[in-house]
């Protein structure tokens, strides 16, 4: 070997070192992509919230009805939505037992009759020999006693056949007013304890529609507070007043009851839903700042946006406040002025001072070629036809002209 290769030699030692080198270094990581925004930018417009409640419509006076005594029941007349009056017959007890007491009670009566009777006579008998001076008046008295005690012990027995007639009599249930039956809480063949309903019957006569309120909203439910409720089965839009507001909140939804007194002849089916407009509560036409639902992001207890700075085009976090909701979108109370750019979408992926462009619409339609121009060229699609970029050129291929490595070199000499 000539003392010429050995430069050769160290030459191609060190290309290999240095490429090796380079293979065992970690590549240096890409730098991170600016991410594509959609914003909006704020204004304020009009707000088409009408604030309204779902009702249903009740009777004003719902009455519980139940037997007056206990037993087994045999029939049933009543239906629910049947319309009774005031004296039909809704449903009846087993009446054996009742009649068995009124016999009983029928039979204490003749026996305290015959003994009033009997007494009486012997009163009578016994003032004649007073008068004949046969008998002391103590021995009068006697005998008037006994016969008043005779006649208490006759009331007493007519007294309880009365009771036991009336207990016999309620064994029958029979409707006191006139309404629709709207629940039937027994069958024949149960056996009910005295005063367990059986029937609920909603009393003819006005109709109330009853809701709940929030508590934020009970400020504006006075009673006498003018609403309208419109049938959900159809257009028709009654008047009514608010006739009772509930005095405490329902332990479960911690809303209040309300009732709307409805006017006018015509009254809605009990049971339909109303949707109840409080004219005190709508807001319609009043303007105010709306953003998207999907702008709003949780910072610390409140609310925030994403706010794009357009001259550096980096973000910071605006808090806001929300004060209701319209429809799909939120009403800003404060924290934003007319003229700012917000992020409408993909908030939870972004971060303070994060640069970002302006997202674009890049799937729009090209207009479509006037008719009769057949050799007019074919605009290019959005997509498909768009110009494509030049691809960055390989660390092989983009270099034809480069020196080839030492080894090439080497070889050559050592043949």
């Amino acid at each position: 070997m000539s003392t010429a290769s050995f430069p050769r030699l160290a030459l191609w030692a060190a290309a290999v070192a240095a490429l090796a080198l380079a293979g065992c270094s970690r590549p240096q990581a890409p730098p991170e992509p600016i991410r594509a925004v959609k914003v909006i930018t704020v204004s304020p417009s009009g707000l088409s919230q009408q604030q309204e409640f779902a009702g249903e419509v009740k009777p004003r006076v719902e009455a519980r009805l139940g037997f007056r005594v206990g037993g087994k029941i045999t029939q049933r007349q009543a239906e629910v939505g049947q319309h009774v009056n005031a004296g039909a017959l809704l449903a009846q007890l087993d009446p054996q037992d009742y009649r068995l007491a009124a016999d009983v009670a029928r039979a204490q009566v003749a026996a305290a009759a015959t003994n009033r009777d009997l007494a009486a006579a012997d009163f009578k008998r016994y003032v004649m020999l007073r008068q004949q001076n046969f008998i002391s008046g103590a021995e009068l008295e006697r005998r008037e006693t006994a016969l008043k005690a005779a006649q208490a012990q006759l009331d007493q027995a007519q007294a309880q056949l009365a009771a036991q007639g009336n207990q016999a009599r309620y064994t029958k249930l029979v409707a006191d007013v006139s309404g629709v039956i709207t629940a039937v809480e027994a069958e024949p063949g149960q056996v009910v304890a005295a005063g367990t309903p059986v029937v609920r019957i909603a009393v003819d006569g006005p109709r109330d529609v009853v809701f709940a309120v929030p508590e934020d909203g009970l400020a504006a439910m006075r009673p006498g507070t003018a609403v309208a409720a419109r049938a959900w089965a159809g257009n028709e839009t009654l008047a009514g007043r608010v006739r009772e507001v509930a005095a405490s909140a329902d332990p479960v939804t911690r809303t209040y009851a309300v009732k709307v007194a409805l006017e006018g002849a015509r009254q809605p089916p009990l049971g339909a839903t109303v949707a109840v407009l409080p004219q005190a509560r709508g807001v319609a036409g009043a303007q105010a700042i709306r953003i998207p639902t999907s702008a709003l992001r949780q910072e610390g207890r409140g609310s925030a946006v994403w706010v794009l700075d357009r001259p550096t085009m980096t973000l910071k976090s605006q808090p806001v406040q929300v004060a209701s909701a319209d429809g799909n979108e939120a009403v800003i109370a404060a924290g934003l002025a007319p003229g700012m750019l917000v992020v409408s979408a993909g908030v939870h992926v972004l971060a303070p001072g994060q640069k970002v462009t302006i997202w674009q619409d890049k799937t729009a339609v090209a207009p479509p070629l006037a008719t009769g121009a057949p050799n007019a060229a074919a605009a290019p699609s959005s997509v498909t036809d768009a110009p494509k970029p030049a691809v960055a050129p390989s660390s092989v291929s983009a270099a034809p002209d480069a020196p080839q490595p030492p080894l090439a070199t080497l070889s050559s000499a050592t043949r």
